[in-house]
Formats: structure tokens, C-alpha cells, sequence
């Protein structure tokens, strides 16, 4: 019986252990922009080019159909930006009274501010 415990408290270590790193490092893979009003942007994207209101990089962990990677969902998350409507590939982003666009296309990401 004993065995047994020490088998699934090593297991439950392991798994809370790895779950934690994880999470900083997915933290760690963005950075607040701060023309997007805090918004977080990949590390790892290009800069493509922006204009008064938006901000383009290309970058090749999103897609249309599965939309940003799970990761840019937590660091989002985790920033207090919370998800709001969502129509094809455009997902509003808010936090207090600001409003992001964030349109993400086949290996480009497109960031708009709306209010």
C-alpha cells in the first residue's frame, strides 16, 4: 500500500511540476506591446508592417482554421485579456476599456486596436 502512495504522490509531483514550467515558459515566449495597450506579442514573430491602428507579423504557429496556438491563449489569459466574440478568423480581445482585434490568418497575425 504503501508503494502504491509513494508511485502516485511521485506521479502528482511530477505532473504539477511540469504543468508550472510549462506555464512560464509559455509566459516567457511573449511581450507586452505597448502601442496595443499592453497587448502580449510573440517573441518569435516577424514584423511585417503597421499603420496608426494595427500592427502585422507574420509567424508561423497560427492558422485560420485552429486560430493561435494554446500557449498565446494562456499568456492572453494571464494578461487579463479576456475573450470575447469571435467571427471567422477575427477574436475581440478586451481589458478595461480597450478593445483588440486580433485576426489570425494562415502564418500571419494581424493586431487591431478598436477602441
Amino acid at each position: 500500500m504503501k508503494k502504491i502512495i509513494g508511485w502516485i504522490t511521485a506521479l502528482m509531483t511530477l505532473v504539477i511540476g511540469i504543468s508550472i514550467g510549462y506555464y512560464f515558459i509559455a509566459l516567457s515566449l511573449y511581450e507586452p506591446s505597448d502601442e496595443l495597450y499592453g497587448f502580449p506579442i510573440p517573441k518569435k514573430a516577424e514584423f511585417v508592417q503597421e499603420s496608426d491602428k494595427s500592427k502585422s507579423y507574420d509567424w508561423s504557429r497560427t492558422s485560420e482554421e485552429n486560430g493561435i496556438p494554446f500557449d498565446y491563449e494562456i499568456a492572453l489569459k494571464v494578461n487579463d485579456w479576456k475573450k470575447g466574440e469571435r467571427e471567422g478568423a477575427s477574436v475581440l480581445y478586451k481589458k478595461g476599456n480597450h478593445t483588440i482585434d486580433l485576426i489570425s490568418t494562415t502564418k500571419r497575425l494581424d493586431i487591431i486596436k478598436v477602441k
